[in-house]
């Protein structure tokens, strides 16, 4: 069995976590694994195992017809028989099943925005829909979606894993006391929510000012960035909250932390929530996606209803007060991650699924 991912880039986002992750586990397991990227490389290069076959497309336009034959030649050289498109892949995979149909296509649906689905656009994915052999999504949101909008009955939901990542040279020096640090692992996205941190962060300035905030994600310099900014200047909050950009070393991140918190809107199943639970850090997120799939308030953490900055405040002051409840949230935690969400438990579920397909 041959299998490929296709990515539109390797910036350090969830698709893209998952899209190494599935190319590095299945090298382990079957007789090819490759990872595809069209548009942009990114951080996540690195994260790729040397057992991977990778390819770089360099894709300029929707429709750009040498990387589509760039792309033929290499699935046809390897013997791929299954492509597995994430997200906004998923038309140069129809592109290729035109052109290659007895390669079989699976839609890995990444969706963030599951709580607001019915806004999301369709028709293309509809029209496109009938080409895709399956369709796995990230909740069971995602899932029902999938078959009630799309008509796909192989659609299968199949929670994000977490992979441990490659140690990087240069280690990530948090600011602040150590011990009294809070982390933050989400890229700069609306959908994130960073203001519901800074809201909580001012409220924590006052009552607890040792204790400071740090933002790990992408920063995309657009508006949402400038107001983030602009607010923590405001409010004096520059010895309280820090921004970081993208960063590699999550696992050297997240030990210089204490507490790790998710302020999200709306989510899928963040990875960076896996990521936590995997370094058994005691967590304090919001009632988005598939969090409470995870996260039972007040036995392995601590969960608050969306945009609710008072009731987060309260929730991360219980944590911050009780040092027992920290090891224990984060042990427990750990053993939820362990227990479900492993990559050895996923990538069964995955496998047997393929050979329905």
């Amino acid at each position: 069995m041959g299998i490929l991912q296709l990515i539109d880039s390797l910036e350090a986002g969830g698709a893209e976590r998952m899209a190494v992750n599935y190319a590095n586990a299945l090298a382990k397991q079957i007789d090819f694994s490759g990872l595809v990227v069209t548009r942009k490389e990114g951080p996540l290069y690195n994260q790729i195992d040397k057992q991977v076959s990778y390819l770089f497309l360099n894709k300029k336009r929707s429709v750009d017809l040498a990387a589509l034959f760039n792309l033929r030649r290499f699935v046809k050289k390897n013997k791929v028989t299954i492509v597995q498109a994430h997200s906004t892949s998923f038309f140069l995979a129809f592109l290729l099943k035109l052109m290659s149909p007895s390669v079989k296509i699976i839609w890995h649906d990444h969706y963030g925005d599951s709580e607001f689905l019915s806004k999301r656009p369709f028709l293309v994915l509809r029209l496109i829909a009938p080409f895709f052999n399956g369709i796995i999504a990230v909740n069971q949101n995602l899932k029902n979606w999938a078959q009630e909008k799309l008509y796909c009955k192989q659609s299968i939901y199949l929670p994000n894993f977490y992979s441990e990542e490659k140690a990087v040279v240069e280690p990530t020096i948090l600011n602040g006391i150590e011990g009294k640090r809070i982390v933050c692992l989400a890229n700069l996205r609306v959908q994130k929510d960073h203001f519901l941190v800074l809201d909580v962060a001012k409220k924590m300035q006052l009552t607890h000012p040792e204790w400071t905030f740090h933002l790990v994600g992408k920063d995309f310099q657009d508006d949402y960035s400038k107001q983030i900014k602009s607010f923590i200047i405001e409010n004096n909050l520059e010895e309280n909250v820090f921004l970081y950009g993208t960063k590699q070393d999550v696992k050297n991140i997240l030990k210089e932390s204490t507490i790790a918190i998710l302020t999200s809107q709306s989510e899928g199943l963040p990875v960076a929530l896996l990521e936590y639970g995997y370094h058994k850090k005691p967590i304090v997120v919001t009632n988005v996606g598939e969090v409470s799939a995870l996260v039972i308030d007040g036995e392995n953490g601590l969960i608050v209803p969306a945009k609710q900055d008072q009731l987060f405040y309260d929730a991360l002051v219980k944590l911050i007060k009780n040092k027992a409840l920290q090891t224990n949230f984060g042990d427990a935690f750990y053993n939820t991650i362990i227990e479900n969400y492993s990559e050895g438990i996923v990538l069964k579920k995955y496998l047997d699924w393929l050979q329905t397909i």
